[in-house]
Formats: C-alpha cells, sequence, structure tokens
C-alpha cells in the first residue's frame, strides 16, 4: 500500500526496474548499461545500533558490464541532514557490498531538483578526499506526455511524468492520457500505476478528477463487454470514453454544457478531433470553445 508521494516517488521504480534505465539513457543523458537482472535489497545501511540510517530504495543491478548498486532517494524539500547521509550511504555500501554505488534522487520540486544536484565535496578546499555527485529526475528534465499515444509508448515513463508533475500546473493535462493509457497494461499494474499517481498528485481537484479517471479505468478491466472491446482495438469504446470524458472535464472545471454541445461531442466519430476537443476542454472558458477554428 503506497500510503504517501514520498513512497511513491522511489517505489514505482520497484514496479518497473527497467524504467531506471530508461530515465538514465532517455531522461538524464547518462549511458547506463541495459539491465539483465534486478535485486530489491534491503535498505537498512545502519551500522551502529543506536543510529538508525536507512535509504528509501536499494536494487542491485546487473549488467554485462558489471554490477552497480542503486541508491533511489525521495526528496521533496531541501534538507542539509541528507547532504550529510548520502556520502554516509554510498561508502557504507560499497564496503558491504564491493559494488559500485549510484545515487539517483527524485523530487517534484524543480528547486529541490537543483539543490540535489549540487556536489557534495568533503576535504581540504581545493582538494576534495570525497565527492558524491547526485543524479536527479524531476519536473525540469522529466518530459510532460500530454498525448495518448505518447503515453501508451511507454505506459511507466508516463507514470513517472504524472508523478513528478503531479504538483505542477500542467498535472490534470497528463492524467487523462496516462488514464487510458494504463488501459493496455495488465489490470495488476494498473491498479499499482494509478495509486502511485494519486498518492503524488498536490491539487485536491487534480486528485479528484483522476480518481474518477480511475474508477472508468477499473470498470473497464471488470466489465466483460469493456474486456471484449479491449481485445477487438477498443477503437469504439475509446471514442465513448474520449466524448464523455470531455464533457466530464468541463462538468468538473463548472463549465456550462449546452445540450447543442453535448450532442455535438458525443456524436463526434473521429477520435483524432475528441482528442483535440479533450485538450480544449482543460483550458476553456465556454464549451463552445471546443470548436473554435
Amino acid at each position: 500500500m503506497v500510503s504517501s508521494s514520498h513512497e511513491a516517488l522511489h517505489w514505482v521504480f520497484q514496479k518497473d526496474p527497467a524504467l531506471l534505465t530508461r530515465a538514465f539513457q532517455n531522461v538524464l543523458r547518462v549511458p547506463f548499461p541495459e539491465p539483465r537482472d534486478f535485486a530489491v535489497l534491503n535498505t537498512d545501511v545502519t551500522e551502529i545500533e543506536p543510529v538508525e540510517r536507512r535509504v528509501d530504495t536499494l536494487m542491485r543491478v546487473e549488467t554485462d558490464e558489471g554490477a552497480y548498486l542503486l541508491v533511489v532517494e525521495a526528496q521533496g524539500k531541501k534538507d542539509e541532514e541528507k547532504r550529510s547521509s548520502w556520502p554516509y550511504y554510498l561508502s557504507y555500501l560499497y564496503a558491504k557490498y564491493r559494488v559500485e554505488p549510484v545515487l539517483l534522487v527524485i523530487t517534484q520540486s524543480s528547486a529541490t531538483a537543483r539543490w540535489a544536484a549540487q556536489p557534495i565535496r568533503r576535504g581540504l578546499p581545493g582538494w576534495d578526499s570525497l565527492t558524491v555527485r547526485p543524479l536527479v529526475i524531476g519536473p525540469d528534465n522529466v518530459p510532460v506526455i500530454a498525448s495518448e499515444r505518447e503515453a501508451e509508448r511507454d505506459v511507466p515513463l508516463a507514470v513517472l511524468s504524472a508523478m513528478t508533475h503531479g504538483r505542477g500546473p500542467q498535472a490534470a493535462a497528463i492524467l487523462e492520457p496516462l488514464a487510458f493509457a494504463l488501459r493496455t497494461v495488465d489490470g495488476e499494474s494498473a491498479a499499482v500505476f494509478g495509486q502511485l499517481v494519486e498518492s503524488c498528485l498536490g491539487d485536491p481537484r487534480a486528485k479528484d478528477l483522476w480518481r474518477e479517471l480511475m474508477s472508468e479505468t477499473r470498470y473497464f478491466f471488470n466489465n466483460p463487454v469493456a474486456e471484449k472491446v479491449r481485445e477487438e482495438g477498443r477503437e469504439e469504446g475509446r471514442l465513448e470514453d474520449r466524448a464523455g470524458m470531455t464533457l466530464r472535464i468541463l462538468e468538473w472545471r463548472a463549465i456550462p454544457v449546452s445540450e447543442a454541445v453535448r450532442e455535438r461531442v458525443l456524436a463526434c466519430s473521429d477520435l483524432e478531433q475528441l482528442e483535440v476537443w479533450a485538450r480544449r476542454a482543460l483550458t476553456a472558458e465556454r464549451a463552445e470553445e471546443l470548436f473554435r477554428g
């Protein structure tokens, strides 16, 4: 059970370990080798019993070029105590496992990301005995995935996008495409990813919208007719869902919807057009603005 945005930010990597490598290669532009195997390790790095220290997620990654330990830390705000702890974590883990450690910090805050990315230097001025350079994933380097097709191409990355941008003004715009994309994965994964995203949403209205979207996703998996539509390509179901969601977004934003607008949206059989209207519904001031141009 994921109970907080802090837990969700690092737990998503345990759900889909391969997301780590994709994040390194595509988001951080770090040439990490392709993994052959992942193992989640005990996160306890306590050495002296009265002083308890724990990392958020610790994984051993095996590649053709050797193994490394991945330390994933979720960071909500600046915390100088953490900058004191991180060098200890890496030194202790290397001494314990004799495997190269890598520190990854994930945050929803741009300011925290900039702070976390600063090298940690220990030693004499101009002669560092120890330097720690965290890799940082945050809203400035994770893409905003606001297209259903993009989300379907890489669902875990779309989940990470929703999680890291969960407190920003773009949160609502990326939720609907992600909810539809979750229907392309198995029900168990969709449920876990849905919970991870919900725990990271800071805007109560965005959280309410996500819960509504996820209730429809759960119905989609549990309803045999919807399952048949999914297996056969889901085109008709996608049309109906997208039209209905466009109207619900307007209603969620307290924008009056006339009967003429409702009928035109529900009668539309062009999925691309409905996608345009759905995006416009997120920002339109009047329902009739869906049809501009």
